[in-house]
């Protein structure tokens, strides 16, 4: 049984992105070696990558015209990919498929074999699968920084979600790894 995992950048006060879609100058605080070694490791564990409509078009946007950072650049080209949306019809960007209803698409390949699925950015699309109680793991970098506003990582729900602590560690700019599971019902 494959692992469904959610990865993001987040800000001290709880944002993935500033009050524009891709406003994620913050990243540049915490972006260094322990990141970018962590960025390559989701290349060789994950076998798969899923994005909500608008993270799919900026990550393709970047990555297909991106300069260095070689190793993820071809991680990110190469991998397969999943968008979800109801309004796209095609995906150019390589080994990409469109997806509109990702909680039976994401049950079904939970339970095949495979590496793990990372769900990058896509606050949105994070949030429907945290309520469909599929994700197995969150990775946040909790970046050192008060935005003051934004699009928030975590929406509100109805009932609280408890989380147990796997793991943390500090990076050299004093952002923290984060890496949460979802305590089971």
């Amino acid at each position: 049984m494959r692992k469904l995992v959610v990865w993001n950048l987040m800000t001290l006060d709880g944002y993935f992105e500033g009050t524009k879609p891709w406003d994620i100058e913050f990243h540049n605080l915490a972006w260094g070696p322990e990141l970018e070694t962590y960025s390559e490791q989701f290349g060789t564990e994950g076998d798969l990558l899923v994005f909500g409509r608008k993270t799919y078009e900026g990550m393709a946007a970047y990555w297909t015209t991106a300069e260095g950072e070689e190793t993820v650049k071809n991680y990110m080209n190469s991998i397969a990919k999943i968008a979800v949306s109801r309004t796209l019809k095609t995906a150019d960007w390589n080994n990409t498929r469109v997806v509109s209803d990702p909680v039976a698409e994401l049950q079904k390949l939970k339970a095949e074999d495979g590496k793990t699925i990372f769900v990058f950015g896509s606050a949105e699309l994070a949030d429907s699968l945290l309520k469909a109680r599929l994700i197995d793991e969150i990775r946040i970098c909790l970046v050192p920084v008060v935005l003051g506003g934004g699009n928030p990582h975590f929406k509100p729900a109805s009932s609280p979600l408890p989380l147990r602590l796997i793991e943390s560690s500090t990076t050299q700019k004093g952002a923290i790894i984060l890496r949460y599971a979802p305590v089971a019902d």
